[in-house]
């Protein structure tokens, strides 16, 4: 029965379990209405410390027999496999049940967040990036987006809808957002002194922006104002030379503008005599002229499909 091996391992379980992994236990257990607010509540409001909140989420779900049990234990192998296997759990079902399948991951609109153990892992792994207590507190990521232009064809209609997502992404991964909108190409350079680049542990700078190749726009670009903002300037000011408080930290560099003016897909068929039917991506399809081309064997594909580039030097600067 499920409730013995969970009264087995409950020594083991409150010693090792943390307490982000008893909050998403008990958000589980509450969807799956095997416990109600007012048990969850309990569990968390009226225990002081992380040992006794999970003595009494095993108590709790013991009590409530084996389905609750077991339900428990299959949230914990999802949730932390690592501490599932160390606490030798096992949950056989019931005569007549049918098991759940294995390796099923369904798509969520909400953070998964890793398990405490992986993480606790990572953490202490001399090949990663440092990260602290300190350092999580204090990140920061800067978000620009421009919607609106002074030309009002360039007007991006939608940005604001990239921008509500981007930012719901960097503020669940613990980023203080530090948003601009309709910008010229003057911002990154009080970005690089926030005071809190000092103690973090990394950055995102996202820009969305229109663009072509090395330059992303303000929003007075036009054909008689240039106001572009080369994107080689975000190395030079996040750089160790101008922001040494980023030095040995990523610095994850987002952006969301064209990069030219053409098409980035050609037109192919299967053909034998025709490889390329055009590089102009706005072409139509051709119509099937005397059964020369058959419409399944045409397609788009990208110019630079299956590429795989190496360089020995970032752009501009000579191998060591």
């Amino acid at each position: 029965m499920a409730d013995k091996e969970l009264a087995r391992v409950r020594g083991r379980f409150v010693e090792k379990v943390s307490k982000a992994l008893i909050k998403q236990l008990l958000d589980d257990l509450l969807e799956d209405r095997l416990l109600n607010d007012g048990e969850t509540d309990s569990v968390l409001e009226d225990n002081t410390g992380k040992a006794d909140m999970a003595r009494c989420l095993i108590d709790m779900v013991r009590r409530k027999g084996d389905r609750a049990s077991r339900k428990m234990i299959q949230h914990l192998e999802n949730r932390d496999p690592t501490l599932h296997s160390e606490l030798g759990l096992t949950c056989k079902p019931t005569p007549g049940e049918i098991p759940a399948p294995q390796n099923q991951h369904a798509w969520s609109n909400s953070l998964v967040t890793t398990t405490d153990s992986f993480w606790n892992e990572k953490r202490k792994s001399k090949d990663v990036y440092a990260v602290s207590d300190e350092s999580l507190r204090s990140r920061v990521a800067l978000l620009i987006t421009n919607r609106n232009f002074a030309n009002e064809r360039l007007t991006r209609k939608g940005a604001e809808k990239d921008e509500e997502n981007m930012e719901k992404l960097l503020r669940s991964l613990g980023y203080e957002v530090v948003k601009h909108n309709d910008l010229t190409a003057q911002v990154l350079h009080t970005f690089a002194e926030h005071p809190k680049l000092r103690d973090t542990d990394s950055v995102f700078v996202v820009i969305m922006s229109h663009g072509k190749r090395e330059c992303v726009f303000g929003v007075n670009h036009s054909e008689e104002n240039k106001d572009e903002f080369p994107v080689d300037n975000i190395y030079r000011h996040l750089g160790p030379q101008e922001c040494p408080a980023l030095m040995n930290k990523p610095k994850i560099i987002i952006i969301q503008a064209c990069r030219g003016e053409t098409g980035g897909s050609v037109l192919v068929s299967d053909s034998a005599s025709a490889k390329v039917v055009s590089d102009d991506v706005s072409q139509q399809l051709p119509a099937n002229g005397g059964g020369k081309i058959v419409d399944d064997a045409i397609r788009y594909v990208h110019k630079e499909k299956d590429f795989i580039s190496l360089l020995s030097s970032t752009p501009a600067h000579a191998t060591c």
